[in-house]
């Protein structure tokens, strides 16, 4: 990228998009330039990993061998991105397998003529690299994604965007709203995203069903998409539903008593109860119904995308459910004592990884910790912080592997979701498998990323292929 390209909005979106791709980035600049600009170009290329090249405008032969030096170019395109304003820095001496990139300039987005590439925004130049690399093989699927700033980088930084063809043929786009969002759609097979994370609010209806209201650019998206039929959403919207309503998916796994497995334990969901007031005289009566006793722990209905759709609470007394600051609807569930162990399960299509985590301790623990505070309700949010139990003597419960990717894949078919991830306890003396949430795309981060990035390219390529009827 060349100096005279302002380090805006556009600049630093390029950047941030170029960074993790697995295409080298580097900053193009003369020798001459200002000490304050070379300061300004030393904080970015700092910023955003990038090798830098100065150049002599007499001697731009010996700069270009510099960057294929570094670079250890076999062929492949360099992309030299410069502004219209100083398009004359592009001498004969560049004609060495370079593509010359041209932006701020008017006219027909990305057109194309024998000295280069002109471009609109220096946005519109990962569709450029997006489409060229896509003329490689005609086996190569264009993934357009979209995430909020802070997930997308989570997976970006793990490698796992990249626009380069992976192994198996994926290249990554990013989609913007800052460009006109049904051109970018037009340009890619699959679109994947993180639908929960851009849910405005939930509204309830007569018929007790939620109503999820995404953000106005997630509805945007939903629009174009539903102009393109052949477009594969990995995974659509309505899929998503069930792991956003913690009553569903609690409906879902009672489904779990039809599972067939080798296993000598079970695995289930577990035990619940729907309650729409705290003031309700006979809840007491209805916990022993459905086999719940206390402590039970509390959690609003809504698992995202409202607030306080985290706040929860572990109760010990039946009397105080009265006053609780849990929103409602909310479901009791059963709270289970399981050694102080979690597991973490993944699910990459087909194939299913797990973590292990400190959990909460066992109820006999809470109760003691509790009885100072005369047995009150415990009050957490989940996302920040909640009771751990930092002891080193527990024995780890073995988790039976076979039985769980059992569940995984009755869920993976239920759902009809790629991506998914559900949380598992062991239930101390049955040794029941117990699971206690089920959320959609997580970061998988416990995963390493040798087995992880792959599994979720695979994955991807898998839902495009059956989506197209491809046998594989």
């Amino acid at each position: 990228m060349d100096d005279s390209t302002t380090v805006g909005s556009g600049a630093r979106y390029l950047l941030s998009k170029l960074r993790h791709s697995n295409i080298p980035t580097g900053l193009f600049y003369a020798a001459d330039l200002s000490e304050a600009k070379v300061s300004l170009l030393e904080k970015l290329a700092c910023e955003y990993s990038l090798e830098r090249f100065i150049y002599d405008p007499s001697s731009m032969d010996d700069t270009v061998k510099a960057v294929c030096l570094a670079w250890e170019s076999k062929g492949e395109t360099i992309f030299h991105v410069i502004s219209n304003k100083n398009a004359e820095v592009v001498t004969k001496s560049l004609n060495s397998g370079w593509m010359n990139v041209v932006v701020n300039v008017d006219g027909d987005d990305a057109s194309k003529n024998p000295s280069g590439i002109f471009i609109n925004k220096l946005e519109d130049l990962p569709m450029v690299i997006c489409e060229l690399n896509r003329k490689c093989s005609e086996d190569n699927v264009v993934v357009g994604y979209v995430m909020k700033p802070s997930r997308e980088q989570d997976f970006a930084k793990r490698g796992a965007f990249p626009l380069k063809p992976t192994k198996n043929g994926l290249i990554f786009l990013p989609l913007t709203f800052d460009l006109p969002m049904l051109h970018q759609l037009k340009k890619v097979d699959i679109v994947i995203h993180k639908a929960t994370d851009e849910i405005s609010s939930i509204e309830r209806s007569s018929s007790c069903d939620n109503h999820i209201i995404y953000t106005t650019r997630m509805q945007e998206l939903q629009r174009y998409i539903g102009e393109l039929p052949d477009c594969c959403v990995i995974d659509p919207f309505d899929n998503i539903f069930p792991v956003v309503d913690r009553l569903k998916i609690q409906d879902i796994l009672l489904g779990l008593v039809t599972l067939k497995t080798e296993s000598q334990y079970k695995i289930r969901g577990a035990y619940f109860l729907k309650v729409d007031n705290f003031e309700d005289v006979q809840l007491e009566h209805k916990l022993h119904e459905a086999k719940l006793s206390l402590p039970s722990i509390l959690k609003p209905q809504v698992a995202c995308g409202v607030a306080d759709a985290h706040s929860m609470a572990i109760v010990f007394k039946a009397a105080d459910f009265v006053g609780l600051r849990v929103p409602l609807p909310a479901v009791v569930q059963e709270y289970v004592d399981h050694s102080s162990t979690l597991y973490k399960m993944y699910v990459l299509g087909k194939e299913v990884f797990y973590a292990v985590k400190k959990s909460t301790p066992n109820a006999d623990v809470l109760k003691k910790s509790s009885e100072e505070n005369g047995f009150k309700p415990l009050l957490f949010d989940s996302l920040k912080s909640f009771p751990i139990d930092d002891s080193k003597d527990k024995e780890q419960p073995e988790l039976d592997i076979g039985l769980v990717t059992d569940a995984a894949t009755y869920l993976r078919t239920v759902l009809d979701l790629t991506f998914f991830g559900f949380d598992v306890v062991i239930q101390e003396g049955t040794r029941d498998h117990v699971i206690v949430d089920v959320n959609y795309l997580p970061s998988f981060k416990e995963v390493p990323n040798g087995k992880a990035i792959p599994a979720f390219w695979d994955a991807i390529r898998m839902k495009y292929h059956m989506r197209k009827g491809v046998r594989v």
